[in-house]
């Protein structure tokens, strides 16, 4: 039997990618290398630089529970630090030498012979590994939207995941299209310096009030003194998430109690009934994400902001043209128009056994795995953040963990199989598995009528968890060895076994 190059793949150096190579490490595994497209750590924090940018859940919540960071500047902290963060993460547990930056994994395909997967980079570089995990995420392939007239337009454009800095900004005519997360984070801060403003909404938010407060240098030295004064911080937080997440699952009590918030916030900041008109929802709270700013709503109300609601028809060379035939003149188009996640768009292609493709197959179907992690056909390779594990209402750190859990008890099992085995989910397994999730979903808020990127193509929910997070970590805690075929290779035989 071929040895591997390597025992476990990663492919990503985001949130995910660190914390099953630190877990590794610390469970006696070393046998593992990190692949990184790009010259350095962070994912989407290293990708999104736009002014504002910063995280809309709690910095002592959206950080590993074993890596405690007990000098946060504030509640919510800025991508830099957060990018600070995973770099020192990498620094305190020696991860520097399994990183392979500028790597780009363009094919994973799985050796039924061999019970290996071989990965190839966009240079043709090729190494075999026993098991891949993906923790590429799902945040990572902008949204743009087709525009027409988008090549006539001869201003400037780009998305806000891929901020120009070479732009400035200021005294310019500026349009932002769309009104999600980021969007609410750029506007207030290029308001203030852009000489026009306009901000293109096709779907009013719920935004929440942010109440950033700064940690001061005696709070952040009491949970330096004392970690756990820190864990107490976080485990309230964790627990408040897991509470209001409640009224999306169906709690009415609870949801009518976060609408009014909500709503009070909206009333406080804008005293124009044809504004307040505009920016009121007209779905129920959580059906697509909740924001969290104390900055937007007082933005949209300076001279040099408009908000638009009209349709976007087309771009001119010199701006943008509505549904109602007004021309606005723009220098500059932001697109804060999102990320694709429900439905998979990958350069990455991973073929798995009799050559399935599985991307191809989800873009078909919509993605699908069981707990998010494993794909019938597709053995050995185990997804971070995979379908279905997003959330609404807390940390995704907090799933990242439970399924590196899982990630080490699915290496002990394939361990426990011996040399040259692997583990394929059950067809069956799988089925059931997303269609009880799917079922759940039916009585969320998620489902209740409005469109978002949490529905595919296909429509189905193929984004969110469906229950609190502490329901998942129950599930993802140990792995079902009668989840799983266990096959294993001999003198490139193929055979079936069975694993208690």
């Amino acid at each position: 039997m071929t040895k591997p190059d390597v025992d476990v793949a990663i492919i990503g150096a985001g949130f995910g990618g660190l914390g099953a190579a630190i877990k590794l490490l610390q469970t006696g595994r070393n046998s593992f290398v990190v692949f990184e497209r790009a010259e350095e750590v962070g994912g989407t924090w290293r990708e999104n630089t736009y002014p504002g940018c910063a995280c809309d859940v709690a910095s002592h919540l959206y950080s590993f529970s074993f890596a405690p960071n007990p000098r946060w500047s504030r509640k919510f902290s800025p991508q830099s630090e957060i990018l600070t963060y995973l770099k020192n993460c990498v620094e305190q547990y020696g991860l520097q030498k399994y990183i392979r930056y500028n790597t780009d994994i363009i094919r994973t395909e799985f050796l039924e012979d061999r019970a290996l997967w071989q990965l190839t980079d966009r240079a043709g570089n090729v190494l075999t590994a026993r098991v891949v995990v993906g923790a590429t995420g799902p945040l990572n392939r902008p949204s743009v939207p087709k525009l027409k007239g988008a090549d006539l337009f001869r201003g400037t454009m780009f998305h806000s995941a891929n901020w120009d800095h070479t732009v400035d900004l200021a005294g310019k005519r500026v349009a932002v299209i769309g009104t999600g997360a980021s969007a609410i984070q750029i506007v207030p801060e290029i308001a203030k310096i852009v000489r026009q403003l306009s901000v293109f909404q096709r779907t009013a938010p719920y935004v929440a009030p942010r109440l950033n407060q700064n940690y001061s240098p005696f709070w952040q030295g009491v949970y330096q003194r004392f970690p756990a004064v820190q864990k107490t911080h976080r485990s309230v937080l964790y627990w408040l998430n897991e509470f209001f997440g409640l009224s999306f699952l169906g709690n009415d009590t609870i949801h009518k109690l976060g609408t009014a918030k909500t709503r009070k916030h909206l009333e406080a900041a804008i005293s124009d009934p044809e504004l307040r008109r505009k920016i009121t929802p007209d779905y129920k709270m959580g059906c697509k994400r909740v924001l969290v700013s104390d900055d937007y709503y007082p933005a949209l109300t300076r001279p040099n902001v408009e908000l638009v609601t009209d349709r976007i028809a087309e771009l001119s060379a010199t701006g943008i043209i509505t549904s109602d035939g007004t021309e606005r003149p723009v220098d500059v188009v932001i697109f804060s128009t999102g990320f694709v996640a429900a439905d998979i768009i990958s350069d990455l292609h991973i073929t798995g056994l009799n050559g399935r493709n599985l991307f191809g197959e989800w873009f078909k179907t919509g993605p699908e795995a069981y707990m998010g992690m494993t794909a019938s056909g597709f053995p050995n390779l185990v997804f971070l953040v995979g379908p279905n594990t997003g959330l609404g209402h807390n940390s995704i750190i907090h799933m990242i963990e439970s399924q590196v859990t899982y990630l080490l008890d699915y290496l002990r099992l394939l361990d426990k199989a011996g040399e040259g085995a692997y583990l394929d989910v059950k067809p069956d397994v799988q089925r059931a598995y997303n269609d009880g999730i799917q079922e759940q979903l039916k009585g969320t808020v998620w489902a209740s009528g409005c469109a978002s990127w949490y529905i595919s193509e296909t429509g189905r929910n193929t984004t969110i968890w469906p229950a609190l997070t502490v329901t998942y970590r129950k599930l993802t805690r140990r792995v079902k060895p009668e989840a799983y075929a266990v096959k294993k290779v001999v003198d490139r035989e193929t055979v079936n076994e069975a694993i208690g």
